[in-house]
């Protein structure tokens, strides 16, 4: 027999879906790409601010409907900070203990965003945040979410306005309804096995490309298919890359995969806010510098038609690290030579032969 909490919990998550609108989609001011059209799925703009906020409702309705999280139940998660402060949001709404394990090098601004949503950081050094995520939880006999195994598997691909049905519903009107591409990154590996089997399972024609940044094993594992690489260090674009290869990403589902470096993100960020007048996250830098390289390739081959990627979160997270020159020069990053480059083929419509 279902329990009245588990009644209660399930319908304060609905309510609080159903106060927010969608995300808005953003076509980009590219003028000298009349043949190409380029949109943003603005995901920064959920309550809790980024796109882990579909992850972390569907995670929170994946475990009390499976009997995982019941009244009291503490929430324990491993996360680079995103999905902590969204299920920090969930576990707040429910009036539940949240725990999350981070790496010590985590924005401040998100660590502070987690403890004003009533949850409790456990900043680990090195890249093992699963071990001690599984141990806190087992001590406080609480839930472990483990979102890197979960994530493909806890939100509905077919519909229930996934983020991939309410992306193709909002370009129906466009130009080019039906993309040739859509990029993502991968962080869990939810997104992009989501939106790979949306695609699939609605017979459409579009691509998926999943950019990789540096420190992350899934661009290997895309090319190998050894699923043991690991890398010897945590990625410096927060939210995204992992240092082994995570249970809920399919190189199945993807078409093509593109390994973009720390200071191209960086750059695409600078750019991003010059012609959107606002701040993004690293992972959106790393989503448009793939989506630029893709661009071009349809330049080359003389294609026309339309791309589609996302704001993961905003820029505000990010003040200290990413928009911090000081910061950027202690990790020998330069991003002056691929901002040239996308100011370059912004302005004439031809990709610059080389950075």
């Amino acid at each position: 027999m279902t329990s009245a909490w588990v009644n209660r919990a399930i319908s304060a998550i609905e309510r609080d879906f159903n106060r927010s609108a969608d995300t808005h989609l953003i076509q980009v001011p590219c003028l000298q790409l009349p043949n190409i059209s380029i949109y943003l799925k603005d995901e920064s703009i959920h309550p809790s601010g980024s796109l882990k906020h579909r992850l972390a409702r569907s995670l929170f309705l994946y475990g009390i409907c499976n009997g995982w999280i019941r009244e009291g139940t503490p929430i324990v998660e491993a996360s680079s900070g995103s999905t902590a402060i969204s299920e920090a949001y969930f576990a707040q709404l429910l009036d539940l203990p949240f725990h999350t394990v981070i790496p010590a090098n985590t924005s401040r601004e998100k660590v502070k965003k987690i403890e004003f949503l009533g949850g409790t950081c456990h900043l680990v050094d090195g890249g093992d945040i699963y071990s001690h995520a599984e141990r806190i939880a087992k001590e406080l006999k609480g839930h472990y979410m483990d979102q890197f195994t979960f994530a493909e598997r806890a939100t509905d691909w077919r519909a229930n306005n996934n983020i991939a049905e309410s992306m193709f519903r909002q370009m129906a009107l466009e130009a080019d309804p039906v993309p040739k591409w859509v990029v993502v990154s991968a962080g869990t590996g939810g997104t992009s096995a989501t939106i790979g089997r949306y695609i699939r399972y609605q017979k459409l024609s579009t691509q998926l490309c999943v950019a990789d940044p540096e420190n992350s094993v899934y661009y290997d594992y895309y090319q190998t298919g050894d699923r043991n690489v690991t890398s010897c260090g945590p990625s410096r674009i927060e939210g995204i890359g992992r240092p082994r290869v995570e249970a809920s990403f399919l190189p199945t589902v993807v078409d093509r995969m593109i390994k973009v470096d720390d200071a191209a993100s960086l750059a695409a960020i600078r750019l991003l806010e010059c012609l959107l007048d606002r701040k993004c996250g690293g992972s959106t830098g790393t989503n448009f510098w793939a989506t630029m390289q893709i661009v071009a390739q349809m330049i080359e081959q003389g294609e026309t038609g339309s791309v589609v990627t996302l704001i993961c979160d905003g820029g505000e997270r990010y003040l200290t690290t990413y928009y911090d020159d000081a910061w950027i020069a202690s990790q020998g990053l330069d991003p002056a030579p691929y901002e040239a480059w996308l100011r370059s083929f912004l302005d004439t419509g031809k990709p610059p032969a080389c950075l």
